[in-house]
Order: structure tokens, then C-alpha cells, then sequence
């Protein structure tokens, strides 16, 4: 293939001077819509696929197939910021859309089960975007010190350090080969749940050890001697394998994940028992970086004042549109640090009883666990040992990988 070939979802070579060609699906919309007829059912999506194919560069090898859902933020961010530094009511409107955008898109992807890298795009972007203007607008006014500099540098690659390793392996469970999955199948009633949440059934004496709590997660084999005769394990459905206790199927990964917490749109991955730990590292950093940026900035625009202050009355914000770039940006970066600073504080209070956010979910669906602190927390009640045992649980995370029993082995 030359730069500009490419072999296309059908199998078949193609140009990418035919982009624009041979798209029965949009030709047949096209002529609907000018006629004003209704459109076929799932036509819309046969033109996505199509159009979603098709948008790609030149490459040594061949053109290469670019995401649909990393342009919008590349694109439409930077506009709206730079719009919304023009007037004050322009900012409000769009620091005010902008969110409410965001999370519709978040709730169309989630009720579909899709997974998508605009969140990823928008987080690493919105990253890159407001180092830029950091770097371009506030340091030349001569109000932020090198050693500043440095220091926000450093919490930066400290946070995509962090984040990297959150994106690797959250603990998967291995899939069976289709001799396993016969096996599991004739797996009787009696030995293995039949409930694909992974949660039902699980029961745990109050009086159990720190150790009991820390050893029930690791491993997916059947039930051994060192673990508690209450903690049962499950029979995916999805995955035909038999689960450990805490273990969850996350229906966009379509795997089945040790300790599973969440599927978190931000990293494109599923947070469990493997990165849970540099999930909650990657979170802090970002909410230390992202504030100290926010005060550095303030003091440099709106002088004289203190950051809270300045964030709500800063009277020369507008004077010159570098200065408007940079109270819009900040703006935006204090919606973005709220977000995450209560998915962050979330997760604290969750770790600190000791419940993961599926679980939660279950146990409100079910109705077997406590709201606590307003409702911020729901103590299931099931693997609670205390905060000290519980952080102590936490930090020994995916410190020694899972072992199989003999019998699983045989």
C-alpha cells in the first residue's frame, strides 16, 4: 500500500481521494431528506461506520484510521475558550454549556455500552491546552518564579506518570480456552452461583481478621482452605469462568476484572484491584497540580487578592484579552478540579469503608446497605474491618500476583 491506501472495513482497497465515493447509505439520506422522508431504520449508524472508516491520514504503510471521538475535543475546545474570553456573558454561556454537554455525551455512550476516547481526549488535551496558555499568557508577566515553573512541571509528569500506569491491566481474569468453557459449563448447581453480578450470596463474619479481608481478592480459583467458608465465588455468564469474590464483568470492556471497582470513561479502562492504587495516586496529583496552576494564575492576573476571592471578583480580568484567556482558563479548570475532586473524595470515603463503587450500586439496587455522611458512602457492611484495616487492604493491592490451587490446575 502506498501513504494513501488503505484496506477499508469490507476487505477492499481503497484511496483516500474516494473518501467522498461510493456511500449508498448517505446517498440514499441525502435524497430522503431532500424529498423529506424519514430515514430507514439504522441508517444513521451504517453512515457512521462509514464515515468512521474512512477518516484517516497518510502513513508509510498505509493510511492509518484515526478515532472519531478524539477530534471534537482538539478542535472545539481551544474555539470555545478563546470565544468565551471575548465578554463576560460569552464565558458564562459556554463555562455553563460546556459541562452539561460533556455529560450528556457521557450518558448517550454509557446507555449505548459504548467505549470512547473523547473523555481520554478531552482530559489529556485540556492537560496540554492549559500548560500552553500557562506558559504563553501568565509566565511573561514576570509574577511566577522559575522554581514555580519547575515545581508545576513536576506535578505534571508525576500525574501522566501516574495515569499511564492506571491505563495498563486492571486486573483481568484470564479467559478459558473452549475446552475450559465446556468444563465450567458442567459445573452443577450447587458449586457455583448462578448470579452473573458477582455480589449475591457473599457473606463475611463480623469478627474476621484484617487478613481474612485481604486474602479473600486475590486468586480465581475454586474455593480453598485459606479462604473464609462464607465467601462464595461466582459463575460469569459472559466470560463462562468461575470468578472471585469482589470480582465484577464490566459489559464495555467485556472482561471480567479482579476487585472491580468502576469502568472510568477518563482513562478508557476499568479501575481495579492492579491500578486502583495509581488511579487514587493519578487523581491526587492532578488535584494538587491543578490547583496550585489555579493560584499561581490568580495572583499573576488579579493581584492583591486571594485566590477564592479573585475567582468570583478580579475587576481587570477583562481589561486585555490575554488576561480574559487566562481568568476563562482558570474558570475552566475550577469546574474541571470540582469534578474530579468528588470523584476523588468518593473514592477516599469508599476505600476508607471498604466498598467498591459496584458494590455500592448492588447494594442500593438491593437494598442491603447503610447511606452514611449524607450519602456519600453505602457501607454494605460485608468486608468492613475498620479504616486502619481497610487502608492497610487498600495499599496491599496487586502486591503479589494471583495463584491458581492445584485443583484448578488438575
Amino acid at each position: 500500500l502506498c501513504c494513501c491506501e488503505y484496506v477499508d472495513r469490507t476487505g477492499e482497497r481503497n484511496h483516500l481521494a474516494a473518501c467522498c465515493c461510493d456511500c449508498e447509505d448517505l446517498d440514499e439520506g441525502c435524497e430522503r431528506w431532500l424529498t423529506c422522508k424519514s430515514l430507514p431504520p439504522g441508517a444513521l449508524e451504517r453512515i457512521a461506520d462509514t464515515v468512521a472508516d474512512r477518516v484517516r491520514v497518510p502513513w508509510f504503510a498505509g493510511a492509518v484510521k484515526i478515532n472519531v471521538s478524539l477530534v471534537p475535543p482538539l478542535v472545539l475546545l481551544p474555539v470555545f475558550l478563546h470565544v468565551a474570553a471575548l465578554h463576560f456573558l460569552l464565558g458564562l454561556v459556554i463555562l455553563t454549556l460546556l459541562p452539561v454537554v460533556v455529560l450528556w455525551y457521557y450518558y448517550l455512550t454509557h446507555r449505548r455500552k459504548e467505549r470512547t476516547l473523547f473523555f481520554l481526549s478531552l482530559g489529556l488535551f485540556s492537560l496540554g491546552y492549559m500548560y500552553y496558555v500557562f506558559l504563553q499568557e501568565v509566565v511573561p508577566r514576570g509574577h511566577v518564579g522559575y522554581s514555580q515553573v519547575v515545581a508545576l512541571t513536576c506535578g505534571l509528569i508525576l500525574m501522566l506518570a501516574a495515569l499511564s500506569r492506571a491505563k495498563k491491566d486492571p486486573g483481568y481474569l484470564p479467559v478459558p480456552a473452549s475446552n475450559e468453557k465446556s468444563s465450567h459449563q458442567a459445573l452443577p448447581n450447587k458449586s457455583v452461583r448462578g448470579s452473573s453480578n458477582g455480589l449475591h450470596g457473599f457473606t463475611t463474619s463480623g469478627a474476621a481478621p484484617c487478613r481474612a479481608v485481604n486474602g479473600e481478592a486475590k486468586g480465581y480459583s475454586r474455593m480453598s482452605a485459606e479462604e473464609p467458608e462464607g465467601l462464595k465465588k461466582d459463575w460469569c455468564t459472559k466470560c463462562q469462568l468461575v470468578r472471585p469474590a469482589r470480582a465484577g464483568h464490566c459489559r464495555l470492556c467485556g472482561r471480567c476484572v479482579r476487585r472491580l471497582d468502576h469502568h472510568c470513561v477518563w482513562i478508557n479502562s476499568c479501575v481495579g484491584e492492579q491500578n486502583h492504587q495509581a488511579f487514587i495516586l493519578a487523581l491526587s496529583f492532578f488535584m494538587l497540580t491543578s490547583v496550585y496552576g489555579i493560584t499561581l494564575t490568580l495572583h499573576t492576573i488579579c493581584r492583591g487578592r486571594t485566590p477564592f476571592v479573585a475567582l468570583f471578583y478580579c475587576p481587570g480580568a477583562y481589561s486585555d484579552y490575554s488576561s480574559a484567556l487566562s481568568f476563562t482558563c482558570v474558570w475552566y479548570c475550577a469546574i474541571v478540579t470540582a469534578g474530579m475532586g468528588y470523584i476523588l473524595l468518593i473514592q477516599l470515603l469508599n476505600i476508607s469503608y471498604n466498598v467498591t463503587e459496584r458494590e455500592a450500586r448492588l447494594a442500593l439496587r438491593d437494598n442491603t446497605g447503610r447511606r452514611l455522611l449524607g450519602g456519600l458512602v453505602i457501607d454494605t457492611g460485608q468486608y468492613n474491618r475498620g479504616f486502619l484495616c481497610n487502608w492497610g487492604h487498600f495499599l496491599s493491592l496487586g502486591s503479589s500476583p494471583p495463584q491458581r490451587s492445584a485443583e484448578d490446575i488438575v
